[in-house]
């Protein structure tokens, strides 16, 4: 005599007054449809070569140029947060 677990009731809404395609509730990213790595396919590893892949093939250099900038004033607030000796550098 197993116990059974209760399921849960389900509810689909249907709005009255929708001529949409698809769902007015479905929250969606603005870039989703340009991105490659969104598929949950795969473990950590090759989502992340998939994340480099797209990096280094993309048409736009200057995008590219920009997140090396962010990245690189990002790593020097935080060396400098962590009083990390800069004088190594220069």
């Amino acid at each position: 005599m197993g116990l059974k677990l209760k399921q849960n009731k389900r509810y689909n809404y249907k709005p009255r007054f929708y001529e949409g395609d698809g769902s007015p509730f479905a929250m969606k990213g603005k870039f989703d449809s340009e991105r490659s790595t969104l598929e949950a396919s795969g473990g950590l590893k090759k989502r992340l070569l998939k994340a480099v892949d797209e990096y280094q093939n993309s048409p736009d250099k200057a995008v590219n140029r920009r997140v090396l900038i962010i990245i690189s004033v990002l790593v020097l607030i935080f060396l400098f947060i962590i009083d990390f000796d800069l004088t190594i550098f220069f």
